[in-house]
């Protein structure tokens, strides 16, 4: 764990390093994609700029929705802290953003969300990295597996060897972001995010198995909550588009 990278006098937090490179990455996807449907590539850092603003006050506001009872003392504090940047909660606001911004430069369409899904992914995978060298308590329960490792020295430190949850979610949502790369251009327009949208879904699904949160409905989390809702919208989404016959074939 590095959750402190000091240059001289200068201290920075590795979890906003990654952060910030995760929209850096994202903005870099989303420029290559805009190129190749001749949009302007500055419109990808104009995007980049909506979704952090966006995402911020949506982490922000998943937080304190979900934790009211331990923030009400001081809803400022916890507002304007580094912490509480909640994944669900921020995609929500960088997608409530991003379609203003859609609007306004009259590019709200499904070619946009395919465009976009690609670095969603990339973000989450570099976001992860972050949580690992911070050690910021995303970690999993205990176990005795040969992957477990502690984080001692962690801004959430624990001794005990627990699964390295966001080591697990780096890899699997690279190789996401992989995947959805190579198939852009290869589906029906919005089929790309529609498929982000499953594999997002399932990923947290599966890997909340062995996280240290709480279950709150139906043994689930309330992460794994929206998971069910992202795989159910995506899933639908994609039987729509490749549900008969006549819709499968290529466009």
């Amino acid at each position: 764990m590095l959750p402190e990278l000091d240059l001289g006098p200068i201290t920075l937090q590795t979890f906003g390093i990654c952060f910030a490179l995760a929209f850096v990455g994202a903005g870099a996807v989303a420029a290559r994609g805009l190129q190749e449907l001749g949009k302007p590539v500055d419109w990808a850092y104009e995007m980049v700029f909506a979704a952090l603003i966006g995402g911020l006050i949506g982490a922000k506001v998943n937080y304190l929705a979900e934790n009211y009872d331990d923030v009400s003392g001081d809803l400022l504090g916890n507002l304007l802290s580094g912490s509480g940047l909640v994944f669900f909660g921020g995609l929500a606001g960088g997608a409530i953003a991003v379609l203003a911004w859609a609007w306004w430069r009259g590019f709200a369409s499904l070619v946009l969300c395919d465009v976009v899904a690609p670095g969603l992914a990339l973000a989450y995978a570099i976001g992860r990295v972050g949580c690992q060298l911070s050690g910021d308590g995303d970690y999993g329960e205990p176990t005795d597996a040969f992957w477990g490792m502690a984080y001692p020295d962690g801004t959430v430190p624990t001794t005990e060897d627990v699964h390295p949850t966001p080591v697990f979610e780096t890899v699997a949502m690279g190789l996401a972001a992989a995947l959805l790369w190579n198939l852009r251009g290869r589906m029906r327009p919005g089929g790309l995010f529609a498929l982000y949208l499953v594999i997002a879904g399932v990923e947290r699904l599966l890997i909340e198995f062995i996280r240290r949160n709480d279950p709150v409905f139906a043994g689930l989390t309330p992460a794994q909550l929206v998971s069910v809702g992202l795989i159910v919208v995506g899933g639908g989404w994609l039987a729509g588009l490749y549900g008969s016959p006549s819709k499968a074939r290529p466009a």
